[in-house]
């Protein structure tokens, strides 16, 4: 009985949304990538319904974080189309920083300086200075636009779409879905990943680097290294599947 029970959670199917969903992996401030994978959705869909859910990490590590912001904001490309945006540990680190600058040098290891830049605010021999740290915090926080700090502060943790979960680093298996913390949520990777429990949605996520958007029967992965790789990945779900679309 019980290898029948185990059976039955490896071939389990999920219920599919209402309509196309498309959910786009980490951005991290490639502009021209987001770009060319928006036409491409658009072209995709049609005149199909559909929705567009963004798994975060606009931000940090590519050239254009203020940019990518300012186009999910504003682009014509998304006028008249649903779209939801979530948050990853990028954008709670940028918030982190603006009421506790001392995480300013750890933020700039991996990244934070090239959205620093990307806003017009120079950066340069900080160290751990914190008072440096805190000036630089100052300085940022009048040059990032009110729209854009709304932005930042309304992303949502995670969504649920039929059956599948839509989130930006994936789910503590240890825990059951309505147990999950925002830092599970947006932090999680070895112990997520390495695990094969089988949660009650498809957990659809980015957060960690593979070569390739990936799927089986617990996870769809969809951070591509955009930033690196030039290969910013969407996946388009609904009744009939899973399908990939990609910038590469």
């Amino acid at each position: 009985m019980k290898a029948l029970s185990t059976l039955f959670r490896r071939t389990r199917s999920f219920s599919a949304p209402d309509r196309t969903v498309y959910a786009v992996g980490d951005i991290h401030g490639r502009l021209d990538l987001l770009k060319e994978l928006v036409a491409r959705i658009r072209d995709h869909a049609g005149n199909s319904d559909h929705e567009i859910i963004f798994l975060g990490d606009y931000i940090d590590r590519g050239p254009e974080s203020a940019g990518v912001v300012e186009y999910l904001l504003h682009a014509d490309a998304l006028d008249g189309v649903d779209c939801t945006f979530l948050k990853g540990n990028h954008e709670a680190t940028l918030l982190d920083f603006l009421d506790s600058p001392e995480v300013g040098p750890s933020w700039s290891t991996y990244g934070g300086l090239e959205t620093l830049l990307s806003y017009g605010v120079k950066v340069s021999g900080l160290s751990r200075d914190e008072t440096a740290w805190a000036e630089t915090a100052a300085r940022f926080r009048e040059q990032l636009p009110d729209s854009h700090l709304d932005f930042y502060r309304t992303l949502r943790s995670f969504v649920v779409r039929g059956e599948y979960y839509f989130v930006h680093a994936g789910v503590n298996p240890e825990k059951p879905i309505e147990a999950q913390t925002d830092a599970d949520l947006l932090w999680i990777r070895d112990a997520f990943l390495g695990s094969h429990r089988q949660h009650d949605y498809m957990i659809v996520h980015g957060h960690t680097p593979e070569p390739a958007p990936h799927k089986d029967k617990r996870r769809i992965g969809l951070d591509t290294g955009a930033y690196q790789t030039g290969m910013l990945t969407a996946a388009a779900i609904n009744s009939d599947g899973v399908e990939f679309l990609s910038t590469r």
